[in-house]
């Protein structure tokens, strides 16, 4: 007795096309997710440094504030005496080689002067004159000449000079060397870890700046150069800090 005739038994040939195709589609399978898992990046970890760079630099200029203060009886006799008087300083400020751009007018004003009332009485004080104050900022791009400015301008009528300011005129090129050094600081902090815990530095994944540091102006009063004599004012100009802080994380081999 005889079965039912299944239909690889009627078509041997038809049914061993399918097996060799099955078998060619499994193998490409196997071959593309072996070659995916090789592709596929494996998580090694990172190492994250912060790095900072300093750079130090003397100022190369100054700024200084002088004024005329003016007294008077009127607004209009004060307002001339002043104006003549801080006209002779900035004549006295040109002549000493400083460029009329760096000279500014600065702190004009009128103001009443009230006498003093003592006791009790509840009266409103009276105006018994008026003083004008004008003055000029100068920048000096010539330290050289900073300490006998300062005594021109006294010299020359100023009665007020409120202070001095040192700075530096164009930072960026020291910001940028800062910024060089705070990399390097970050990559051997980073390199002395890598090594103490016995892996290697791979690419960096980000970088960025988290900070920096200008030079501050720095102030210097000047009360005593009142009572200046005919020698140049004695200045010390000293040195400012330019600094630039970065944060750098690296994937570790």
């Amino acid at each position: 007795m005889t079965g039912p005739i299944t239909n690889y038994q009627a078509n041997p040939f038809a049914f061993a096309r399918k097996f060799a195709l099955a078998a060619m589609l499994g193998a490409a399978m196997l071959t593309t997710g072996a070659a995916q898992a090789q592709e596929t990046p494996v998580a090694v970890g990172s190492i994250t440094m912060d790095g900072r760079g300093t750079v130090s630099v003397a100022p190369d200029m100054a700024v200084i504030s002088t004024n005329v203060v003016s007294t008077a009886k009127t607004a209009a006799d004060a307002l001339s005496e002043n104006s003549a008087a801080i006209s002779k300083v900035i004549d006295a400020i040109k002549g000493a080689g400083i460029e009329a751009r760096d000279i500014q007018t600065r702190g004009f004003g009128i103001y009443p002067r009230y006498e003093r009332i003592t006791g009790n009485s509840d009266r409103q004080p009276n105006i018994i004159g008026y003083e004008v104050r004008n003055g000029v900022e100068v920048n000096v791009r010539d330290l050289a000449k900073l300490g006998g400015l300062l005594t021109l301008v006294v010299d020359s009528g100023a009665n007020s000079v409120d202070g001095i300011r040192f700075e530096v005129s164009d930072p960026n090129e020291k910001l940028d060397e800062a910024r060089k050094r705070a990399v390097e600081a970050a990559r051997h902090k980073a390199e002395v870890f890598a090594a103490a815990a016995g892996v290697e530095l791979g690419n960096i994944i980000t970088i960025s700046e988290t900070g920096t540091q200008m030079p501050r102006p720095l102030m210097m009063r000047a009360e005593s150069m009142m009572a200046a004599s005919a020698e140049a004012v004695p200045i010390e100009a000293g040195e400012e800090t330019i600094a630039a802080n970065v944060t750098i994380r690296w994937a570790l081999k």
